[in-house]
């Protein structure tokens, strides 16, 4: 299979997706600010351990989004390059306490530990996270990519995550609405929770996205603009 090298970024670009990544990640924490308050409101309210993990997933998230735009607050090229290991072991951590906390969750489920009302409110929010979620995902690790911000990815992934959760709540809420299936949620919440688990791992090695100048795999229709080097994945710095 041949390759290419893509060409490294000018100023002008780089100041335009940092500047992307900037609004990106204060449109996920927004998002996330109001959709944990609702969460733990009606979580709360319908007794709903589900409701009440994604909303403490959506606090989870604001600090791994508080991470990425603390490191693209600094003036320059450099000085944010500094700051990309510290936030990457702060969006990793991050997967891993959200592991943790679903898992933990899923297997109190699991025990019949409580059993959730049905909750309007509940499944109203999981529908339109599983709809905002990607999007804002897809975005952002198309820019951190092109950037070669490892940070960003890793944000971008653990924004994912959140589509995979909304989707477990969905279903789960359904699910017990519907047929008193009590056990969907946490049995899906423990796949997640590995998921988690993988994720963090991957931020915690730096992975995750491809460095301008990285080898990019090539077929008969071109460039593959994937996130795929040739070698791997690799941060800013490479491994």
């Amino acid at each position: 299979m041949a390759t290419t090298t893509r060409p490294p970024l000018s100023a002008a670009r780089r100041d335009v997706l940092t500047r992307r990544v900037r609004g990106l990640v204060a449109a996920t924490i927004t998002y996330n600010v109001v959709e944990a308050v609702v969460a733990l409101a009606a979580g709360a309210e319908a007794g709903s351990t589900a409701l009440i993990g994604f909303g403490l997933d959506s606090v989870i998230e604001v600090s791994s989004a508080a991470a990425v735009a603390w490191q693209f607050s600094a003036p320059d090229h450099a000085a944010r390059e500094a700051r990309e290991h510290r936030a990457l072991r702060v969006v990793a951590v991050s997967f891993f306490a959200l592991a943790a906390f679903v898992g933990v969750e899923s297997v109190r489920g699991l025990l019949g530990d409580g059993q959730a009302e049905q909750s309007n409110v509940g499944l109203v929010l999981a529908a339109l996270s599983l709809l905002v979620m990607p999007l804002l995902s897809y975005a952002q690790r198309r820019a951190g990519r092109e950037l070669g911000s490892a940070t960003a990815v890793a944000d971008s992934q653990q924004t994912l995550l959140c589509t995979y959760l909304s989707a477990v709540l969905l279903i789960g809420l359904g699910l017990n609405a519907l047929f008193g299936l009590s056990w969907a949620d946490p049995v899906a919440g423990l796949v997640i929770a590995g998921t988690a688990v993988r994720e963090g791992l991957r931020a915690w090695r730096g992975e995750g996205c491809c460095a301008p100048g990285a080898a990019l795999h090539v077929d008969a229709s071109g460039p593959q603009d994937g996130g795929s080097c040739a070698d791997g994945c690799c941060g800013p710095r490479g491994r």
